[in-house]
C-alpha cells in the first residue's frame, strides 16, 4: 500500500495542487495553500546488498511475497547513517550475518516506489538467522542466478558481469509467475 501525503506537516491543513516558479519554470506540486509549505515527494533512498556467503549469493524471501519470488537483501536507509553503515545493519538485522567487506554496485531507479537503490555487493559470514519479515532464504552458484526486471535485478545483473557471467533474465511468463499473487 501506497500512502499519500494530504495534510501539511507543519500546519495541518489540506494540500491543494498549485503551480508555483521554481528553477525550471513553473511546476505543479502539493503545497499548503495556508502556510506555503511544499510536498517535494522525493525519492526514498533504498539500500540493496547482493550477499555473497563462502562464494554463493543469499536471495531471501519476504514473508508478504509469493512462494516463488526471491531477491536481494534491502532496507530503508536511516538518518544520521552512511549508505554503507546502513547496508551492514541491514544485513545482520535480516540475515544475521557479519559483513566484512562492502563494494558499491551502482544506483538504480525504481520508479513504481518512488525509489532509488543504492546497490551493495557485501561478503559476510557468519549463520543465517531470518528476521520476522523473511520466510526462506536459498544460496546461489553464480551462473544459477536468474534476474528480474527491476531495480534490484539490474544491480544483480551489472555485478554479475563485474564477474565474467552473463546475465540471464526471467522471460516476461516466467517473472509474471514469479510475482503472480503479488500485487
Amino acid at each position: 500500500m501506497q500512502y499519500h501525503t494530504r495534510y501539511c506537516t507543519h500546519c495541518a491543513a489540506p494540500l491543494a495542487p498549485i503551480v508555483q516558479m521554481e528553477d525550471g519554470g513553473p511546476k505543479e506540486r502539493l503545497r499548503c495553500p495556508d502556510c506555503g509549505w511544499t510536498h517535494w515527494n522525493n525519492p526514498t533512498p533504498v539500500l540493496a546488498a547482493i550477499v555473497e556467503v563462502d562464494g554463493k549469493v543469499l536471495l531471501a524471501r519476504n514473508a508478504a511475497w509469493p512462494g516463488k519470488m526471491y531477491a536481494l537483501i534491502t532496507g530503508f536507509m536511516e538518518a544520521g547513517e552512511s549508505p554503507e553503515q546502513g547496508i551492514v545493519r541491514e544485513v545482520k538485522e535480516e540475515t544475521n550475518l557479519d559483513v566484512h567487506a562492502c563494494t558499491l554496485v551502482g544506483a538504480y531507479e525504481f520508479l513504481r516506489m518512488n525509489q532509488i537503490i543504492i546497490a551493495y555487493h557485501v561478503q559476510a559470514r557468519g549463520e543465517v538467522r531470518l528476521s520476522a519479515e523473511l520466510v526462506d532464504y536459498r544460496l546461489y552458484d553464480l551462473p544459477d542466478l536468474r534476474c528480474w526486471p527491476a531495480g534490484t535485478g539490474y544491480a544483480l545483473a551489472d555485478w554479475l558481469r563485474t564477474r565474467g557471467h552473463e546475465p540471464v533474465f526471467f522471460t516476461a511468463e516466467e517473472n509474471a509467475e514469479r510475482r503472480r499473487g503479488l500485487e
